[in-house]
């Protein structure tokens, strides 16, 4: 199962992509993950990568391809996988699309799951993370089981700095203007599946489930 996740900041994907991983057995992909891998590593797209970043400047659309190349390319993927936070841009898309073909690779489906800008800053500032798993709760749709305390390892709750309200409108506007119109793009395609982010958690991973294995 090949798959790319779609979705503006604060809609859930990382709670469902955690699901999606889990349930059908392939590797969550995120390119965040992969430079900081390649980095550690030292290997020679992670220099490069660094080189940019260093600089603060964009690693550029040809280096990203390679790196999500060189990892779809190992083991763990030949079963499938969850492409996350990539591509973002329609000549991303294009690229990872060539690339793909040259591997003899075929997308199953593009999960895009949306809400109102309304709902998604909500979610962003009741948002908090676990400082020691990475685990995502909400205050008020999905809280832990003590308040300030993870469920699975006891870790202290925080809320991240970025997660307010004008920070996350300028990160949706961002995404309106150069994610969104993938939507487009993988709907030609006839691959895309649209899921309604603003229900309870369960009921969105049901949806998902159930088109990815009527598929």
């Amino acid at each position: 199962m090949r798959l790319i996740l779609l979705g503006p900041p604060g809609v859930g994907k990382g709670t469902q992509a955690s699901a999606i991983v889990n349930k059908y057995g392939i590797p969550h992909i995120s390119t965040g993950d992969i430079f900081r891998a390649n980095i550690k590593e030292g290997t020679e797209l992670g220099m490069k990568a660094k080189e940019y970043m260093d600089k603060g400047l964009l690693v550029p659309d040809e280096l990203v391809v390679s790196i999500v190349k060189d990892r779809l390319s190992k083991e763990d993927c030949k079963m499938g996988f969850l492409l996350d936070g990539f591509p973002r841009t329609i000549e991303q898309a294009e690229v990872l699309d060539k690339e793909l073909s040259s591997m003899g690779i075929k997308l199953d489906k593009v999960i895009n799951i949306y809400a109102d800008k309304e709902i998604l800053i909500e979610r962003a500032i009741g948002r908090r993370i676990c400082r020691t798993c990475g685990a995502t709760y909400h205050i008020s749709f999905n809280p832990p089981k003590v308040e300030g305390l993870c469920d699975l390892d006891g870790g202290e709750l925080f809320q991240r700095d970025d997660d307010n309200k004008d920070t996350v409108a300028t990160r949706i506007e961002v995404y309106e203007e150069q994610t969104a119109p993938l939507i487009d793009y993988y709907e030609e395609k006839e691959i895309i599946l649209n899921i309604d982010g603003t229900r309870p958690i369960d009921v969105t991973f049901e949806t998902i489930s159930k088109v990815l294995e009527d598929k």
